[in-house]
């Protein structure tokens, strides 16, 4: 459910960040989307998720994990080439645009993203599954590692390419602000390892009602209370500039986590509510996650900045267009992924989840 919830709102997180100004950014319908659903309600959600995945899943040895983490980030370097060179090079071609176009292709192409970060976390967690790790020595390496991480923001090597690939491991920038390091595994590593611990506990518990309402309600609270003082002061991942997000510093990914374990009991009761042809809707969509992922984000690229920007010359629009825009290519990207799979007679094996 969780996963369904999170899918659904990227197109909507992804048109707002490309169709909006910073000032823009700051407020409103923008800032909701951008900086607080598209914050600790997604990224971290997305990872904690898929460490619970790596607990539940029946193809679960070392060898399966490392092998699908591999794909993974063989699909996200894909991607970087699908929303970034190819409708880039044809945006060029037309309007000669070399500022809007070429010069970003540097950062764009090998630059981190979620993808990347998904598969080369689920290779680590693989070799620590090799290892045969306990849960607390897992969770002790991602914890210094995210205070390592935290220490670390904002290393600047001097070039380019050094920035990007360093990127991957800690939070780089430079003085332009074009390098993107983002979700870097030093501070993000904790997300799934905890979703992997998480579940490792959530399977021998027999009454799932009382630990949802004793473990979420309080982690929720704690959340609530950060993040509403993040949100006013304009504190840690709620700061200035979008590295205080993707660099995340320790405490947020705490705040995060405690976010994540708190919605994962808020949809763990409503899933006991809803109507049971719902459920499979969003269980199916959840299934394709990573080709709805791939698949939006070509979309929202083609449509924003080639179709939008040759056209209009700018690709700013108003909230409710963003609004608009977004849930179309949301739906669009859900529908394609879906008969992608039945063309290529996809399947995967239900396992029981929480």
């Amino acid at each position: 459910m969780a996963r369904a919830v999170i899918i659904f709102c990227l197109a909507l997180i992804h048109v707002t960040i490309e169709c909006s100004t910073d000032e823009g950014l700051c407020s409103g319908i923008p800032y909701l989307f951008d900086t607080v659903i598209g914050g600790p309600f997604s990224a971290p959600m997305y990872m904690f998720v898929m460490g619970v995945g790596m607990c539940y899943t029946r193809k679960n040895s070392p060898l399966e994990h490392f092998v699908r983490g591999a794909k993974i980030l063989a699909v996200g370097y894909i991607l970087n080439i699908c929303r970034f060179l190819i409708p880039y090079s044809i945006g060029y071609a037309i309007t000669g645009d070399y500022g809007y176009y070429i010069e970003p292709l540097l950062y764009k192409v090998p630059g981190n993203d979620i993808l990347i970060f998904a598969g080369l976390a689920m290779m680590i967690m693989a070799l620590f599954v090799k290892l045969k790790l306990s849960n607390i020595v897992m969770l002790i390496i991602a914890t210094v590692m995210c205070g390592f991480g935290t220490l670390l923001n904002g290393v600047d090597v001097g070039t380019p390419l050094e920035n990007i690939f360093l990127g991957y491991l800690i939070g780089t920038e430079d003085a332009a602000g074009m390098v993107l390091s983002d979700f870097p595994i030093l501070n993000w590593l904790m997300f799934p390892i905890c979703g992997y611990a998480f579940a490792s506990v959530l399977k021998r518990v027999k009454d799932k009602n009382l630990f949802y309402l004793t473990f979420s309600l309080p982690a929720l609270i704690i959340a609530i209370v950060y993040f509403t003082f993040g949100i006013y002061f304009e504190r840690g991942m709620f700061g200035e500039g979008q590295n205080c997000y993707y660099h995340m510093i320790f405490s947020d990914v705490l705040a995060s986590l405690c976010l994540t374990v708190g919605m994962v009991g808020v949809y763990h009761f409503i899933v006991k509510i809803i109507p049971k042809k719902l459920f499979y809707i969003a269980w199916s969509i959840s299934e394709n996650i990573t080709p709805i992922y791939f698949t939006h984000w070509v979309l929202v690229s083609f449509v924003v900045n080639l179709w939008m920007y040759v056209i209009r010359g700018t690709t700013i629009l108003t909230s409710w267009q963003i609004v608009g825009i977004g849930t179309v290519i949301s739906i669009a990207a859900i529908v394609i992924a879906h008969f992608f799979a039945k063309l290529t007679g996809r399947r995967k094996v239900h396992e029981k989840t929480p």
